[in-house]
């Protein structure tokens, strides 16, 4: 008879599954979806249309009661018991802030490049190519900063550097180069998000126990997500704003009458894919399409202020809030 093996329990044990939070999954996808659908059908309604109130209210109980229900779970889909780092913290403070501007601003970029400067949509796509190069050959650069200087330098360093580039996309009018309007924004924002991902990345991880770095890596790249899909819905409000305050002033210029206004008051939604009204004839008709377009660059230049403060913001948090000494992870991660 063969004699019998020995048994390593420690490789043999199970370790008993935890439950799925599906109630925080509702939770949070009823109070981001009617959060979202709110603020953006106050574009259409008004914000004090009876369906924007419900569904923004709506979405602050469900994302409250998230919170509620993440505190008294045994295995909650976001361990609040993360945010006790001030680390932690300040990264996805980060986060919310700097991919708030980027994914809030850029939705507006293609609208400028191909309805305003009359680029192609292929055009409008080479256009913003530099950076996803940039993020691409920079990152493992970058992400050996945290080990060299710390996390609190590249968090605030990149940022700043972003900050510029959203300044630089605010100031080009109407035609011109894109070699001398458009490039440089794009270049220097991408030099400051290739600064700022990896070792975001690498500070997050670095921030929580091994055993929660799956959640916190989640959590962070939710936080961007989100981060976006909020921008868009809020600073479609501001620009749609400043858009319709500029093409008035505008419009009372060129001594518009009461009749051809009315007739486009039902485009003004589309901002720059406003047409004129066939009523408009001649050098009015003329005058009418470069009031809409320079309106939209008016509001399109607000939208990338807005992106300089929220730059700003993300770097004042991680100078408060992130720790400088260095992370003792060593990975070099890719971006989101």
């Amino acid at each position: 008879q063969g004699l019998p093996l020995p048994c390593n329990h420690s490789h043999s044990i199970i370790k008993p599954s935890l439950p799925l939070d599906w109630l925080g999954a509702l939770l949070a996808t009823i109070g981001l979806g009617s959060l979202v659908y709110g603020l953006i059908e106050s574009n259409n309604l008004g914000l004090s249309h009876p369906l924007v109130l419900c569904m923004v209210a709506l979405g602050i109980t469900a994302l409250v009661a998230f919170i509620f229900v993440e505190s008294r779970l045994r295995a909650p889909m976001m361990p609040l018991l993360l945010f006790h780092s001030r680390t932690f913290s300040g990264t996805n403070l980060l986060t919310l802030m700097l991919y708030a501007a980027l994914g809030g601003t850029l939705f507006f970029l293609p609208f400028n490049l191909i309805l305003v400067q009359g680029y192609s949509p292929t055009a409008a796509g080479a256009a913003f190519l530099p950076f996803t190069l940039l993020l691409f050959g920079l990152s493992r650069w970058s992400g050996g900063l945290v080990n060299r200087y710390g996390a609190k330098l590249p968090l605030v360093i990149g940022p700043l550097i972003a900050a510029v580039g959203f300044f630089l996309f605010s100031l080009p009018g109407i035609g011109g180069s894109y070699w001398t309007t458009f490039f440089p924004a794009v270049v220097v924002l991408g030099i400051g998000m290739a600064t700022t991902i990896a070792p975001l990345t690498t500070t997050v991880l670095g921030a929580v126990d091994d055993r929660y770095a799956g959640i916190a890596s989640g959590i962070n790249n939710a936080v961007a997500r989100v981060a976006g899909l909020l921008a868009i819905a809020v600073l479609s409000i501001f620009v749609l704003h400043a858009f319709n305050s500029s093409l008035d002033s505008r419009l009372n210029a060129l001594h518009v009458s009461p009749g051809v206004r009315q007739l486009l008051e039902a485009q003004r939604n589309k901002l720059a894919g406003a047409q004129v009204p066939a009523a408009a004839h001649g050098t009015l008709h003329a005058a009418m399409q470069h009031a809409i377009a320079a309106a939209f660059v008016d509001s399109f230049h607000l939208a990338m202020w807005i992106g300089v403060g929220l730059a700003l913001t993300s770097a004042l948090c991680a100078f408060l809030l992130v720790e400088g000494k260095p992370t003792p992870k060593t990975s070099n991660p890719t971006p989101f």
